[in-house]
C-alpha cells in the first residue's frame, strides 16, 4: 500500500525546509510567492492533505467554534426559536469560509454551559444564541469574561460586557413599525410583550414604539400587555383585551411568533385584520409571509448576523480588539396592516 505523502516529502522536492512548506502551505507572506506557488503544486501533484488534528496540536487550537443554542418556550417540541434557525445556516456558511469546524450544542439554561467548552478544548470560542431570562444569564457572561473565555453573543449591547454583542436596533425597528401604522392612520395601540429588563430586545422595541407614540401626541392610546414569545402568550394577551373592552386600531407585537397568536385569538373572536385592526411582528421568520393574512413585520439580517457573529469571534480569537455591533431594522409590509 502506498504511504500518505508527507510535508517532509514535498520540502524535498521542492528544496526548502520543512518549516518553508507549513509557511507555504498556509499562504504566509514570510513566503516569497514563487516558492509558496511551487510547493502548493508539489502538494496537489502528491494528492497531500494537512493533518489538521496534528496542526491544531501545535497550536493548542481546535480549529472549532461551539454554537449554544438555548432552549425557548415553543408550540411545538423543538424548543428552538426559529428565527435562530435562519441565523444558524449562514454561522455555518461563516464558519466553512474560515476553515472553522462548527460543534452545535443545544443547551437548558440551567445547565453550566459557560464552565465547559473552551477550557476542555473542544472549541477555541463560543457563540450564543438565545438567553432566556436576561438577569439569570448576565451572571453566567460575567463568568465566562473572568474565565477568559472567547466568546460572542447575539442581543442588545450591554453596557456591564462590552464588545461582546451583535444585534439589531430594535429601537429603530420599533420605532420606524409604529410610524409606519401612524402614517396608515391608526390612533389607538396596544404592545405585546415583555418590556423589562428581564428581556432587553423587546424592551428596545417597546421604547421605540413609545417614543413615536410620544411624538405624535399618541402615548396616552397606548396599553401593553407582557407577553413571551410564544403563539399562546399571543392569544392570551388578545383575551385580556378583549375582556377589558380595550381593542385598539393596531397591534404591535414584540415577535411573529407573538403576532400569529394576536391573529388567531382576533379571528376567533370575528375581528377582522386588517379591516378592523392592524396586526403587525417583528423578526421576519419564514411563516410570516404565509400567515393569514400575510404578516407585516420588521426584518433582522440573518445572514449579516452570521458572518458577524463568526468574524468577531475569530477576532477576539486572535486577540484583536472587537466591538458591539447594531445592524439597521427593516420594515417588511405585507397585508395584516392594510396595505401590502
Amino acid at each position: 500500500m502506498k504511504e500518505k505523502a508527507t510535508s517532509f516529502d514535498i520540502a524535498h522536492l521542492a528544496g526548502v525546509s520543512q518549516s518553508t512548506v507549513s509557511r507555504a502551505l498556509n499562504n504566509s507572506p514570510l513566503v516569497n510567492q514563487e516558492t509558496r506557488d511551487r510547493v502548493q503544486r508539489i502538494a496537489r501533484e502528491l494528492n497531500y492533505k494537512v493533518d489538521k488534528n496534528a496542526s491544531n496540536l501545535r497550536k493548542q487550537k481546535s480549529s472549532t467554534i461551539a454554537l449554544l443554542l438555548f432552549e425557548d418556550p415553543t408550540s411545538d417540541d423543538s424548543m428552538i426559536n426559529p428565527f435562530f434557525l435562519a441565523m444558524l445556516g449562514s454561522i455555518t456558511r461563516a464558519c466553512a469560509h474560515a476553515n472553522y469546524d462548527l460543534l452545535v450544542s443545544f443547551q437548558n439554561l440551567d445547565d453550566d454551559w459557560h464552565a465547559e467548552y473552551e477550557d476542555s478544548n473542544k472549541a477555541d470560542g463560543i457563540i450564543l444564541l438565545g438567553y432566556g431570562d436576561y438577569t439569570d444569564y448576565q451572571n453566567k457572561v460575567a463568568q465566562l469574561e473572568s474565565q477568559g473565555t472567547h466568546f460572542v453573543r447575539w442581543g442588545a449591547p450591554d453596557e456591564a460586557h462590552p464588545g461582546i454583542s451583535i444585534g439589531c436596533d430594535n429601537y429603530q425597528g420599533g420605532q420606524s413599525i409604529t410610524e409606519h401604522l401612524i402614517k396608515l392612520g391608526k390612533r389607538s395601540f396596544a404592545f405585546i410583550g415583555d418590556n423589562g429588563e428581564h428581556a432587553p430586545e423587546f424592551k428596545a422595541r417597546f421604547n421605540g414604539y413609545f417614543d413615536a407614540l410620544k411624538k405624535h401626541g399618541l402615548s396616552s392610546t397606548s396599553v401593553q400587555r407582557d407577553a413571551i414569545s410564544t403563539e399562546d402568550a399571543g392569544s392570551q394577551a388578545v383575551k385580556s383585551l378583549l375582556e377589558s373592552g380595550e381593542l385598539p386600531n393596531a397591534f404591535v407585537c414584540a415577535s411573529d411568533l407573538i403576532a400569529m397568536g394576536v391573529l388567531r385569538a382576533l379571528r376567533q373572536a370575528n375581528v377582522n385584520v386588517p379591516d378592523d385592526v392592524a396586526v403587525v411582528g417583528y423578526d421576519n421568520i419564514a411563516v410570516s409571509a404565509y400567515t393569514t393574512p400575510s404578516l407585516t413585520t420588521v426584518q433582522q439580517n440573518t445572514k449579516l448576523a452570521g458572518e458577524l457573529l463568526v468574524n468577531t469571534l475569530l477576532k477576539a480569537i486572535n486577540n484583536e480588539d472587537v466591538q458591539d455591533y447594531l445592524m439597521p431594522a427593516d420594515v417588511i409590509i405585507r397585508q395584516s396592516c392594510g396595505s401590502e
